[in-house]
């Protein structure tokens, strides 16, 4: 059978992709390798997935639905999953439209998709972030989410009600996953973990906002990926004891479900910082900032759900994670250091 992975360029895709094109499956990926980031990072991991014979790769934008559709031609689907999307709090608060088109007016068109493959199974990235203004800790999938502080964080709600619309309306089974905080080799490099440690590195001062008092849910990519293994083959079912007077936002009388993938592990910005200045050997140059508008002081994720339904529990250390990181960002930048030619060559 064959997996879709639309975003598979992209970190958690890439990664993705590769976990089950190890497993003997076969994988169709799509990416608009967008230049919200480096490209050549997005070429450098499709290039390591694109050299498996059961790997098909398209070149489409989801906003496409034509493209979609062609993507998935003569295809026994097995699942799609949907991690292609606009990424970045901040960025959205000066490009909101990119993230009308590809969260909502793209997530539309993979729900059609999948509407009309009759797909078995649809899991869909959303992100902790849709927690916004909750204060509640640690976060639960069984708590309402109505007050967003970002445009990505609403489209990312946004998200996980259309799919349950599609549940309701056409038995379409579908799985949120609201990521916490993903981090590991072959990155984003907006992402703190990435920028902090190329600047370190370099001797250049990093920005810290609301002075360092915030704490984030750091989750190792391999351990987002093997939740997400877990999850394709169990598509939720409609829970037969769903009460509508008392209507619980992590499950539904329609085929739709809710996880966090987070470490369950909340760990201080500060903390982080020194284990990055650990594994890097260096100390960090630091410029304090206020809080950011869209930002949150705390994420923090129950995950009592997914290791009931899946027996997983994310524990990847963060000094173990960081570490990896670090090593593999130096090897890939050693690969990846310009040749000088006779021309530019030191005498």
């Amino acid at each position: 059978m064959t997996v879709i992975v639309t975003g598979a360029a992209g970190f958690i895709g890439y990664h993705l992709a590769h976990r089950l094109l190890s497993e003997g499956r076969r994988v169709i990926g799509i990416d608009n390798m967008n230049d919200y980031y480096d490209v050549k990072l997005k070429e450098d991991r499709l290039a390591r997935i694109a050299i498996h014979p059961n790997f098909t790769f398209y070149r489409a934008d989801i906003c496409d639905s034509a493209a979609l559709e062609a993507a998935a031609k003569d295809e026994p689907i097995e699942a799609v999953v949907h991690l292609a999307a606009q990424a970045g709090v901040r960025y959205s608060l000066d490009n909101p439209r990119a993230y009308i088109d590809s969260n909502l007016v793209g997530f539309g068109n993979v729900l059609e998709l999948c509407r009309r493959l009759k797909v078995p199974h649809l899991v869909y990235a959303s992100s902790s972030s849709v927690y916004g203004m909750n204060e509640t800790m640690p976060f639960s999938v069984h708590d309402n989410v109505d007050h967003p502080v970002s445009l990505y964080a609403a489209t990312k709600k946004a998200n996980e009600l259309m799919a349950h619309s599609y549940s309701h309306l056409y038995g379409l089974p579908t799985t949120g996953l609201r990521f916490f905080t993903v981090y590991g080799p072959w990155g984003r490099p907006d992402m703190a973990y990435f920028s902090f440690t190329r600047k370190i590195k370099e001797g250049k001062p990093i920005q810290v906002f609301n002075e360092g008092k915030m704490r984030r849910d750091f989750t190792y990519i391999n351990d987002i990926v093997e939740g997400i293994v877990r999850l394709i083959p169990l598509a939720p079912r409609s829970n037969p004891n769903w009460d509508r007077k008392a209507a619980d936002p992590g499950t539904s009388s329609a085929p739709y479900k809710v996880y966090n993938i987070g470490n369950h592990k909340p760990v201080p910005l500060m903390a982080m910082i020194r284990t990055l200045e650990l594994a890097i050997g260096k100390p960090a140059e630091i410029e304090y900032l206020p809080m950011q508008p869209g930002d949150v002081t705390d994420t923090y994720a129950n995950i009592d759900d997914l290791r009931e339904d899946t027996g997983f529990y994310p524990s990847t250390p963060l000094e173990e994670g960081l570490r990896r990181f670090v090593d593999w960002l130096k090897e890939y930048e050693e690969d990846n250091e310009p040749v000088a030619t006779s021309a530019t060559r030191a005498i």
